[in-house]
C-alpha cells in the first residue's frame, strides 16, 4: 500500500485542455473591482467552464475541494450540509455570491452552501483568498467565492430547447436528474433548471432529498444589459450526529432558500455603473428526535433585502471604483427571536499604474455601519509589480471585521448556549506573493499572515460543560500555498499544491474548541489527467489532510468520461474514496467509505 500512495504522490495532476490559454487575461466581471487575471495582485483563482467541465466533478464542494486554501467540511454525502472555511477561518468568515449577489445568512454561516446550485449551471466562479472585507463588506473576513452562472442566448428565431441535462444513480441508492429548457429569439432569451437528488443514505438516518429550481433571464440584451435570476433549493436530511453531538443519532432538518435577484450593466462613456437589488430567504428546521419533534425543534426564518450600486470611472490616473450598499437583514425563531439590523457600507479604491503598467497601486477603503452595533472601517492597499512577461510579485495589506450572527448572539440548547455580550472578531492581514506564468508552467506561491482579537469560537473546560459562545482573545495565524501546474503532452496534464496553516494558541487555559483551534495543518492536493483517446478520458485526484488536532486522512478519488454524439454529451463513472479510508471533516461525523456514482449528462 505504501507504494500505491508513493506512486499517487508523484503521478498527481489537474485537467488543462488545449484549449485553455494561460496567459489570457480574464476579468472579474461580477466584483466591485474588475481585476485582470495576468495583473492580479490577490490570490484570486479562476475556475473556466472548461475547467469545470474536465474536472469530472458531479457538484460546487467535490470541485473546491480540488483547490489549496479552501477546506470544505462536510456532514454526509452529497454535499446535502457542508461549512466553507478559506485559509483557517471560521464557516462564518466567509461569504458566498451568486452573480455578484451576497448570500450570507444572518442566523449562521452553516446556512451558506444551502443553496447549492448544479454544476451545470456555473460558467466559471472566481475564488478570492485573504482579507476582502474592503471589497465585499464584513463577511468576507477570510475571503470570497463567487459563482457565475450561466447566461442564455438570444437566436435570429425564436426558439424552444428542453434538454436533460443530467442522470445518475449508485451507490446508497442515490438517484439523480436534471432538466434545461431555454427560450429564446433575437431580443429575449430565458433559461430554466430543474434538478432534484435523492438517497437513502450512508448509514442510518443520513437519507436526503434535495431539490433545487433555477431561473435566469436576459430582459434587455443592449446597454443597459439588464438580467433576472431567481433560485430556489429545498433539502431535508437525516442529520446523524450532524449538531450537538456523535451520539445524537436521529436528528433531522429540513432547510428552504430562495433567491430572487435584478442586475443591471450601464455604460457611457468612461463610466459603468451597476446597480443590482436582490432578495435572499432562509427557513431552516431543526429536530433533535426525527421521530418525536415535541422534544426539541428549532424553527428560524431569515430575510435580506440589499440595494447595491457599484461605478468604475476610467481616467487618465487610473481607475476609480466606489460605491455604496444598503441592506437589512430579519431573523423571526422560536429559538433566538425576533431581531432586525440595517447596514449601510460606502467604499472607495483608486488603481494607479506606473513604469509602463509594470507597477500597480490600488489604496482602498471601506465603511460600514450596522444599526444595532456601530460604524466600523476597512482601509487597506494591494501593490503588484510585473518584473517581466511572465514572472510578478504582489502584495495587500488590510483589515477585516465580522460582527456576530444571530446563532453566536442568542442560541441555547442542551448542549450550546450563544452570548449577547460577545464583540465584534477584527483582523490585520498581510500577504505576500509571486507567480510565474508560461505556455508550460504556472507556478504561484504566497504567504499570509493574521493577527485576530475577539474571535468568536465555542469552548469549554471538559467533556460536561455547554458550549459557551465566547470572544477567546488574540490568535495569529500564518500560512504559506503554493500550487505548480505542468503540461507535460496534449494528452497528460499535472497539477499539485500544498497549504500549510499554524494557529499560534490564543488562551492557554481553554481546553475544548469546537472551531478556531482545528485548522486545517496540512493540506496536500493532487490531480492527474489522462486522454486515452478524442472520446475517452481519466482524472484521479489525491488529497492528504492534517488537522490542528493531529487527525488525518488521505483520500483518492477518480472518474471517467466518454464522449457520445459530440463534446457536449457523455457518460461518465465517479468513484470515490477508491481505498475506503475511514475519515471524518468535522464533528466526529464519519464520511462514506468507497462509492460509485455513474450517469449520463449533456452540458450547454
Amino acid at each position: 500500500m505504501k507504494y500505491t500512495w508513493f506512486l499517487i504522490l508523484i503521478f498527481s495532476t489537474s485537467i488543462f485542455s488545449q484549449k485553455n490559454q494561460l496567459l489570457d487575461e480574464v476579468i472579474v466581471t461580477e466584483t466591485k473591482i474588475n481585476m485582470p487575471f495576468s495583473k492580479k495582485y490577490r490570490s484570486i483563482e479562476i475556475i473556466n467552464e472548461s475547467e469545470i467541465k474536465e474536472s469530472g466533478v458531479r457538484n460546487l464542494i467535490d470541485l473546491l475541494q480540488q483547490y489549496t486554501g479552501l477546506d470544505i467540511r462536510r456532514r454526509g454525502a452529497g454535499g446535502v450540509q457542508a461549512d466553507l472555511y478559506i485559509r483557517g477561518g471560521g464557516f462564518d468568515q466567509t461569504l458566498l455570491l451568486v452573480d455578484g449577489m451576497k448570500m450570507d445568512d444572518s442566523q449562521t454561516g452553516h446556512h451558506t452552501l444551502n443553496m447549492l446550485l448544479p454544476i451545470e449551471l456555473i460558467e466559471r466562479i472566481e475564488i478570492i483568498k485573504g482579507p476582502a472585507a474592503r471589497i465585499f463588506g464584513q463577511n468576507a473576513f477570510n475571503g470570497a467565492i463567487n459563482i457565475i452562472t450561466k447566461s442564455p442566448k438570444t437566436t435570429l428565431n425564436s426558439q424552444l430547447n428542453i434538454t436533460l441535462t443530467n442522470i445518475s444513480g449508485g451507490s446508497f441508492d442515490n438517484l439523480s436528474s436534471s432538466v434545461t429548457a431555454a427560450v429564446s429569439n433575437n431580443e429575449y432569451a430565458a433559461m430554466f433548471n430543474y434538478n432534484q437528488e435523492k438517497s437513502d443514505g450512508y448509514r442510518y438516518n443520513t437519507d436526503f432529498k434535495a431539490d433545487n429550481l433555477f431561473i435566469k433571464s436576459n430582459l434587455s440584451k443592449n446597454n443597459p444589459y439588464t438580467t433576472i435570476v431567481a433560485s430556489l433549493s429545498n433539502r431535508k436530511f437525516g442529520a446523524n450526529g450532524f449538531y450537538a453531538s456523535p451520539e445524537a443519532i436521529d436528528q433531522y432538518e429540513e432547510t428552504q432558500t430562495s433567491m430572487l435577484g435584478f442586475y443591471s450593466t450601464y455604460r457611457k462613456g468612461n463610466l459603468v455603473f451597476k446597480p443590482k437589488i436582490y432578495w435572499r430567504r432562509n427557513q431552516d428546521e431543526y429536530i433533535y428526535i426525527r421521530d418525536n419533534p415535541s422534544v426539541y425543534r428549532n424553527l428560524h426564518k431569515t430575510n435580506k433585502i440589499a440595494f447595491e450600486t457599484n461605478f468604475n470611472y476610467y481616467s487618465k490616473i487610473g481607475k476609480t471604483s466606489f460605491g455604496f450598499d444598503l441592506s437589512n437583514v430579519s431573523i423571526s425563531s422560536n429559538n433566538l427571536g425576533d431581531h432586525s439590523r440595517f447596514t449601510t457600507s460606502v467604499y472607495v479604491d483608486h488603481t494607479i499604474r506606473f513604469l509602463k503598467d509594470k507597477l500597480v497601486l490600488s489604496p482602498g477603503l471601506s465603511v460600514s455601519y450596522f444599526s444595532d452595533l456601530s460604524f466600523h472601517s476597512f482601509p487597506g492597499l494591494d501593490f503588484g509589480f510585473d518584473l517581466n512577461e511572465s514572472f510578478s510579485i504582489y502584495g495587500n495589506f488590510g483589515k477585516t471585521y465580522r460582527i456576530p450572527t444571530y446563532t453566536d448572539l442568542y442560541y441555547k440548547d442542551r448542549t450550546t448556549t450563544g452570548n449577547s455580550e460577545l464583540e465584534p472578531e477584527s483582523a490585520t492581514n498581510s500577504e505576500f506573493g509571486f507567480k510565474f506564468n508560461s505556455n508550460k508552467i504556472v507556478f504561484k506561491t504566497a504567504i499570509f499572515s493574521r493577527k485576530s482579537k475577539n474571535i468568536i469560537d465555542y469552548v469549554r473546560q471538559n467533556e460536561y460543560e455547554l458550549w459557551q459562545a465566547t470572544n477567546i482573545g488574540l490568535l495569529k495565524t500564518n500560512g504559506l500555498e503554493s500550487d505548480i501546474i505542468i503540461k507535460l503532452k496534449s494528452n497528460v496534464n499535472f497539477k499539485m499544491g500544498y497549504a500549510l496553516i499554524n494557529d499560534d494558541n490564543y488562551i492557554s487555559n481553554i481546553k475544548f474548541s469546537r472551531y478556531s483551534l482545528n485548522s486545517l495543518k496540512h493540506n496536500f492536493i493532487s490531480k492527474i489527467s489522462f486522454r486515452y483517446s478524442k472520446k475517452l478520458s481519466q482524472n484521479i485526484v489525491f488529497r492528504y489532510a492534517e488537522r490542528s488536532d493531529l487527525s488525518n486522512y488521505r483520500i483518492v478519488d477518480t472518474n471517467f468520461s466518454y464522449k457520445l454524439f459530440s463534446e457536449n454529451t457523455e457518460l461518465y463513472l465517479n468513484l470515490n474514496n477508491i481505498f475506503d479510508e475511514y475519515y471524518w471533516e468535522t464533528n466526529l461525523v464519519p464520511m462514506p467509505g468507497k462509492n460509485f456514482i455513474i450517469g449520463y449528462r449533456a452540458l450547454f
